[in-house]
């Protein structure tokens, strides 16, 4: 790092952190922005969840699509340009009970007058050996129906889970898909009656319980073909054909920095105030993922950190 004492530290170089850092530096706050979140439970990429993106076709402004890597590169180079330092790495340690707040890295310590906190969330995976490479390579799995359902017009697909994310990712798929088969592990769902209500409701969607997938069927060139999906009851594996796999078995805000300092719901999202980005301690905001467990969408993740920005413009000014 250049200083020790900045007005502004970013923490997180996703869509809210990297548009918190261009409206902060083009504010004159010559910001400082983390890369990484830190913690246990801290995503490892630099970029967030879009830097494990194939293609973006729903981010205003590019009507013929762009990778995720892409897009994150170039709004480091807008943020940059107008005078945001980047540091590498992430964030050991932090203490919000003092003023100004105390931020350790592996390169140091520094001080900061305001923190935006752009950690984000990050969506939980199987675990499988091969669902990387068809998140990131292949093609076929997501989580996120809103972000790809699109592309799945005519398919049969599979949702992982049964919670409310669950039930409103197949109901949103069935927009698309042929038919949308939810998989859960258990022999009820755990979503709320009304969500199992409107989702039994629609002739689209077909249900396996019990089950969970041992295998994602498919590769290079032809993205999901299946899953082998087997029966916690009694063992027994079958192959079940599909176009694509949605996991919906919940997020993870990347929080674990902050507890015991900031106001969180009961899943470790931050809580914001008033219509704002401020949290339960004055002069640290909070943008993107890591304070929203509903829309979790890039443009809503940047339009939060312009608004951090400008909140942590205003708390300086006062």
């Amino acid at each position: 790092m250049k200083k020790k004492h900045y007005k502004v530290v970013i923490i997180g170089s996703g869509p809210a952190g990297l548009t918190a850092a261009l409206y902060a530096s083009r504010a004159n706050l010559e910001p400082l922005l983390v890369e990484g979140g830190g913690g246990a439970d801290a995503t490892d990429v630099p970029g967030g969840q879009l830097m494990m993106t194939t293609d973006v076709d729903n981010y205003p402004g590019f009507p013929e699509g762009i990778m995720g890597p892409e897009l994150m590169k170039r709004m480091r180079k807008q943020a940059e340009r107008f005078g945001t330092e980047v540091a590498l790495g992430a964030i050991i340690e932090v203490n919000v009970r003092a003023r100004p707040f105390q931020l350790k890295l592996a390169d140091g310590e520094i001080q900061a007058d305001t923190l935006i906190v752009a950690t984000g969330a990050a969506a939980r995976w199987l675990g499988l050996p091969e669902e990387l490479a068809f998140r990131t390579q292949w093609g076929g799995v997501s989580a996120c129906a809103t972000c790809d359902g699109f592309f799945y017009k005519g398919k049969d697909v599979l949702v992982v889970g049964g919670g409310d994310t669950a039930m409103e990712e197949a109901t949103y798929l069935t927009k698309f898909a042929n038919k949308v088969t939810v998989v859960h592990r258990r022999d009820e769902l755990r979503a709320s009656k009304i969500m199992q209500d409107r989702a039994r409701a629609n002739s689209k969607i077909d249900w396996l319980f019990d089950s969970v997938v041992d295998k994602i069927l498919g590769g290079k060139g032809q993205g999901v073909t299946g899953a082998l999906l087997r029966n916690v009851k009694n063992d027994d594996v079958a192959e079940v054909k599909a176009g694509g796999i949605f996991m919906a078995i919940g997020h993870v805000p990347n929080t674990a920095l902050f507890k015991g300092q900031l106001e969180m719901d009961d899943s470790g999202y931050l809580l914001t105030r008033d219509g704002t980005t401020a949290t339960s301690v004055p002069g640290v905001f909070a943008a993107g993922d890591v304070a929203d467990s509903r829309y979790r969408q890039a443009v809503t993740a940047a339009g939060t950190g312009c608004m951090a920005a400008i909140d942590a413009e205003r708390f300086l000014a006062h």
